[in-house]
């Protein structure tokens, strides 16, 4: 399960599939489409779906607001196999990461999740989307099963949703924080540590930029 410099390291749609984070259930969408469906439309509805029902469900019972991992999986999902090739569709990705961050926060604390939870659990999905950026743009690429273990935004997304629905919120935000928290953080330290052993050559983009 060692990670690999791969040749689909330097793809760029492969790495825009890797940053979209999808997960089981969105992949299997984006299966049943067979990379047909292209990406930037239905995220960007997705986006104004997603907005709307949490500003019902914030404003009212707080039920319409489950509805949007569902939504986004329909709208979303079956777009997952497709190439990227766009000359927008570089945003997907960022739009999935601020649909699935805006809903777990909104969601979080319009459920009663005490604040530095909701905090804790975002700051574990921001480790995860940069250091898979950042391994990446070095030619390295994390191993497929990271991203399935990691639930992918879809499967968080609906265990956020659900926990709401059976009312254990809190619980939930707690167990995805330390399980994601200790998966991503040994994985990715476990790479970086046998790169430094490998005659790999890491680079610093912030001087790379400059």
């Amino acid at each position: 399960m060692s990670t690999a410099t791969a040749p689909a390291a330097e793809d760029k749609t492969a790495q825009l599939r890797a940053y979209r984070d999808d997960g089981a259930v969105s992949r299997g969408l984006g299966t049943l489409a067979a990379g047909h469906l292209p990406p930037l439309l239905p995220v960007l509805v997705a986006a104004v779906v997603t907005v709307a029902v949490l500003a019902i469900g914030v404003t009212d019972d707080g039920l319409p607001a489950l509805l949007a991992p569902v939504a986004l999986l329909l709208l979303t999902g079956p777009a997952s196999t497709h190439p990227h090739d766009g000359r927008l569709d570089w945003l997907v990705p960022p739009v999935i990461r601020a649909i699935e961050y805006g809903y777990l926060a909104v969601l979080g604390f319009s459920q009663g999740v005490p604040h530095w939870l909701v905090y804790t659990l975002l700051a574990v999905l921001v480790y995860h989307h940069y250091d898979t950026v950042y391994r990446t743009r070095q030619g390295l690429w994390p191993p497929d099963w990271v991203f399935q273990a990691g639930l992918g935004w879809d499967g968080r997304m609906l265990v956020a949703a659900l926990a709401a629905i059976l009312n254990i919120p809190t619980f939930a935000y707690a167990a995805m924080a330390l399980y994601l928290g200790v998966l991503f953080g040994w994985e990715s330290v476990r790479t970086w540590l046998e790169t430094e052993r490998s005659s790999g050559v890491i680079v610093d983009l912030e001087e790379e930029a400059g």
